[in-house]
């Protein structure tokens, strides 16, 4: 990841050819705490977690995962599927209270045709606001996020934390 100034490029590339950390499966990696992966976890419950995303579209862009690997949703006990809507839920309260988007995706991409990048089932969640694409972006493959992902990080396991507690 390089950080530059406001200007956020991101170095995915690598990610896409293959070069990835040597684990079988990267988000089981991060549920482990493998120290060979990016750990952006944000919070933990009930067997799932939440995390930002390593290469994201906007800020806030999370996904929610369970810690056992699994691919489809009907691998999803219905505890499962529930408590991932409870989690969807809180996720949306407090990236609504932290930045305020205009919208959000969410979704999931199961199988190589959905453009799913891992094969472990985890929904995304992504902010969207109404100005978030600009010439920067198209002239010059540079994506410009303006905040840094340290600082995601923080605000968000923070609110989180102070969510879950209400």
């Amino acid at each position: 990841m390089k950080i530059e100034k406001n200007n956020f490029v991101p170095d995915k590339l690598d990610y896409v050819r293959g070069q990835r950390p040597p684990v079988a499966c990267i988000l089981c990696a991060v549920a482990a705490n493998d120290p060979q992966v990016n750990n952006l976890v944000l919070f933990r419950r009930n067997g799932l977690f939440v995390t930002l995303n390593l290469y994201p579209y906007n800020p806030g862009h999370l996904m929610i995962v369970p810690e056992r690997h699994c691919v489809h949703l009907n691998e999803l006990s219905d505890d499962e599927a529930l408590e991932i809507h409870r989690l969807q839920l809180l996720t949306l309260r407090v990236l609504e209270e932290t930045y305020r988007p205009d919208g959000f995706n969410l979704g999931y991409n199961i199988g190589p045709s959905s453009g799913a990048s891992i094969d472990h089932l985890h929904l995304q969640i992504v902010p969207r606001y109404p100005t978030e694409v600009g010439f920067f972006d198209i002239l010059s493959d540079s994506r410009v996020i303006v905040e840094d992902p340290k600082v995601t990080k923080q605000k968000l396991e923070q609110n989180f934390a102070r969510a879950a507690r209400s």
